[in-house]
């Protein structure tokens, strides 16, 4: 079956290359200041998190990691890393950012790139679900859905995945991720990422009200990177157990073979849909 449009397999890819940079870059910056806070202004005695670096009793570094009033000791990880002989002071380690040396400069430039290809292609494919149709066929749940819920959550523990007709449609749980993905972590980033901006501040002074300074955007704008990071790993590993070549060739090629239905399957019980694919159209 056509299961995703060439534009749609065109985005996944260009918003995957560029969640990859953002995110790299974006620990670069954070390396610079590895502290987060509450309001509008740094509250250095007291922030929200902290990653750095102390040294023990007996004279030796430990990678320290403060979130409100606990403590971690995350040497090796975060605070301190790299070989045990050359140990380095930083927030996060080389291999995790991007241009990977201390270089905020270079850091901010490839942050600011991905993200001014990131925020329009973001706004084209929401305007796309929406005008074409595809976010109230696809992924907006059907209330008889909301009944079968439970056996939806227990199926995916399982590991155990739609086939046959049903595999033809997102269950209950991936359209709730996708719309809190792409209806709120998405956006969510890109918001608070222009409130950090002076600039941005100085023409939309309203986003700053909204996010409650720009030290609590910045903080947001954190949990939401770590939050997209928790989804792009869990995506990752169902890809993997549900049919690695399958999927990938569904969104290199659009084409998807629908696994035969078993016997007793669990997933007769929903009625099927009507959509095949997002670049149906709806009549």
């Amino acid at each position: 079956m056509k299961r995703h449009s060439a534009f749609t397999r065109l985005w996944h890819w260009v918003i995957f290359a560029c969640l990859i940079i953002l995110l790299m870059s974006g620990l670069q910056i954070f390396n610079a200041h590895p502290a987060l806070y509450w309001g509008k202004d740094s509250h250095f005695d007291s922030p929200a998190l902290s990653i750095g670096a102390e040294r023990d009793a007996s004279g030796a570094w430990q990678g320290i990691t403060r979130i409100g009033g606990y403590r971690f000791d995350t040497t090796g990880v975060l605070g301190i890393s790299g070989p045990s002989d050359d140990l380095e002071r930083r927030a996060f380690p080389a291999w995790a950012t991007l241009p990977g040396p201390r270089w905020l400069a270079k850091g901010r430039q490839w942050h600011f790139l991905a993200g001014w290809i990131f925020a329009p292609m973001l706004t084209a494919y929401l305007l796309y679900l929406v005008f074409s149709g595809q976010l109230k066929r696809r992924l907006l749940p059907r209330r008889d859905e909301w009944r079968h819920l439970g056996e939806t959550i227990r199926d995916h523990v399982r590991l155990r995945f739609p086939r046959g007709e049903e595999a033809r449609h997102y269950n209950l749980l991936q359209k709730l991720t996708y719309l809190l993905v792409l209806l709120g972590l998405l956006p969510l980033v890109v918001l608070t990422g222009l409130t950090m901006s002076p600039t941005m501040d100085a023409a939309w002074p309203w986003l700053l009200d909204a996010f409650g300074g720009r030290q609590s955007a910045r903080t947001i704008h954190f949990l939401c990177a770590l939050a997209l990071l928790a989804f792009f790993l869990v995506h990752l590993a169902l890809v993997l157990v549900s049919g690695v070549f399958n999927n990938l060739r569904s969104m290199i090629t659009g084409r998807y073979a629908l696994p035969p239905a078993l016997p007793h399957a669990p997933y007769s019980a929903l009625p099927p849909q009507q959509e095949t694919r997002d670049d149906q159209t709806h009549r």
